[in-house]
């Protein structure tokens, strides 16, 4: 049929009309209504492995106890790795590691750090990242708190003094206790100059240019920790707590030299207030780390063969890597937990699956989604044949939201596979139709950015922003089992009901410029983790470095 310019104009507002409907009106959709008919023998049996035979704890237990953190780059990284192809063939599933390129090397040990005056006390905190020990022996300093300066020129006069000595570049916190306990308790006029007083601290110390130093902690030390390691520094203390009880978040430095060190939010407070009233802490540190070079980074990809389609793909997405102040669990332990367990489930009931299954267990995500970009790189035929990807990469809690990824058609098939799964499952869940596509923050966004039906599984809270994301607190102890073998058990179920659809989703993407000015009334952002915010744009892939990249501001 040819149609001329106003015929195909008039048809091609009528369906962008459509798809901004479809974006508007779909979500969230409570899903309690399933279809009649036989219940899917396969199904079942994927519910009964997974609910009453679960796992989950023993892998848990083998992972977070036993190889601990899985830093990029570092030997229990590559251990985690190594477990993963082993329990995988275990099970009689195909697995390897798969190198991408390099990342920075390092090995963690011990942190003792002590204040030794004017009082004794065993400090908590640790090493941040990538930090440089002190060789297994004593350092002892005193402390200096970073001024505020005019301008940078003021901070180079500065810098021959805080040689040798340890130097506080934190905000001083004017309360460790959270929010929540301010609002339940305070007056409200307390409550009042408490906000005040931690707005002031904000707007004095957030800042890129951090005291008018002109340079970055970034999300550690950053530039301005290898501007001080190059003054002379003995060693840089910092402090990022969460809005909750003894937590604090725990990153990275590059500095070769100069160790860099967390404390938590009361030592680091007590310190600052002892080197504020001229009192001249002194401090021990004795830290073992060892800087290893640009060691091999891996991921590990698991793989069930596909018996009629093998050139099309479901993938199961959870990055591997974590950040190294505890053990990892919820972020992203809990997700790769969860594609193991529906991969576990699937090769007893369904080993023989109409499309190839593949997990991807990625690592260098914490560094910017390295692992899954390259992945995409490397493997255009996945990209190509996808038929759908699960990522998870919010916590512990049961799922409780997907979407269509700003698909039209994968929401149309997501819909139909719901209606086949158990309303017990169905009935926690939130429809939110066509919705976004992830927009960066996790490696969901390394294959939405080709306009893939990649799909986020995302979680209920259960606080992970506040006491266990990229803290010292994020431990097995945090996992909510029954929540755990409940997401593997639906993932396994999503996963089978996408590699037996007759039919592919489709790439045609909604038009999000369209549906940002249908709603202006929700902010309008061009990314967001996992769908967060409203973008305008579809994101655009990035392309991956194949060693390290640093962050410096």
């Amino acid at each position: 049929m040819i149609m001329n310019i106003d015929q195909h104009w008039s048809l091609e507002m009528r369906r962008k009309s459509i798809l901004v409907g479809l974006v508007l009106t779909s979500a969230p959709i409570a899903l309690t209504s399933q279809t009649t008919g036989a219940p899917d023998p396969i199904i079942e049996k994927i519910r009964a492995i997974g609910m009453d035979s679960s796992s989950t704890e023993r892998l848990a237990h083998q992972l977070f106890d036993s190889i601990g953190p899985r830093l990029t780059g570092t030997p229990d990284a590559k251990r985690g790795n190594d477990w993963l192809v082993r329990t995988y063939k275990s099970w009689g599933i195909d697995a390897k590691n798969e190198q991408y390129g390099t990342w920075r090397g390092w090995r963690r040990g011990y942190s003792h750090i002590d204040l030794v005056y004017p009082r004794v006390r065993s400090l908590e905190g640790t090493m941040l990242g990538y930090s440089p020990g002190t060789g297994k022996k004593d350092l002892t300093a005193t402390t200096i708190i970073l001024p505020r300066f005019a301008d940078s020129t003021e901070f180079v006069k500065w810098l021959p003094g805080a040689r040798g000595k340890f130097v506080l570049v934190a905000a001083p916190q004017p309360t460790c206790r959270p929010t929540e306990d301010w609002q339940q308790n305070a007056t409200p006029e307390s409550k009042a100059r408490m906000d005040s007083m931690r707005a002031a601290v904000r707007a004095e110390w957030g800042s890129r240019n951090v005291r008018g130093t002109g340079y970055s902690l970034a999300i550690g030390t950053g530039e301005l920790g290898l501007r001080l390691e190059q003054a002379g520094v003995a060693a840089v203390i910092t402090s990022r707590p969460k809005d909750a009880w003894g937590t604090i978040e725990i990153f990275e430095t590059y500095n070769l030299k100069a160790p860099a060190i967390a404390l938590s939010c009361e030592d680091y407070g007590l310190v600052y207030r002892l080197t504020e009233n001229g009192q001249r802490p002194r401090i021990m540190m004795n830290l073992d780390a060892q800087l290893l070079g640009e060691q091999p980074s891996f991921n590990t990809v698991a793989m069930i063969r596909g018996s009629e389609k093998p050139d099309e793909y479901v993938v199961l997405s959870a990055h591997f890597d974590s950040w190294d102040g505890s053990s990892g669990a919820t972020d992203n332990g809990t997700g790769t937990l969860t594609m193991m367990e529906a991969m576990r489930i699937l090769e007893k009931v369904y080993s023989r699956p109409k499309r190839t299954i593949i997990v991807g267990h990625w690592t260098g995500e914490e560094e910017g989604e390295v692992g899954s970009k390259a992945f995409t790189e490397d493997h255009p035929e996945v990209i190509k044949g996808l038929q759908a990807l699960f990522n998870q990469d919010n916590g512990t809690g049961r799922i409780q939201r997907l979407g269509g990824g700003g698909l039209p058609n994968a929401a149309e098939h997501i819909s139909h596979w719901l209606t086949r799964i158990p309303a017990e499952f169905t009935s926690k869940i939130e429809f939110r139709g066509v919705s976004f596509p992830a927009g960066g923050g996790s490696d969901d966004f390394s294959f939405a950015c080709y306009g893939t039906p990649a799909i986020g599984l995302s979680s209920l809270s259960w606080n992970y922003f506040n006491y266990t994301w990229h803290t010292n607190r994020d431990t097995y102890d945090k996992i909510v089992f029954d929540d755990l073998k409940w997401n593997a058990t639906l993932t396994a179920m999503l996963a089978y009901l996408a590699s037996e659809d007759p039919t592919m989703i489709t790439r045609e993407r909604v038009d999000l410029a369209a549906v940002a000015a249908a709603a202006p009334q929700a902010p309008p952002t061009t990314a967001g983790r996992g769908g967060r915010g409203q973008p305008t744009k579809w994101p655009d892939c990035v392309k991956a470095p194949r060693k390290t990249e640093p962050r410096l501001k």
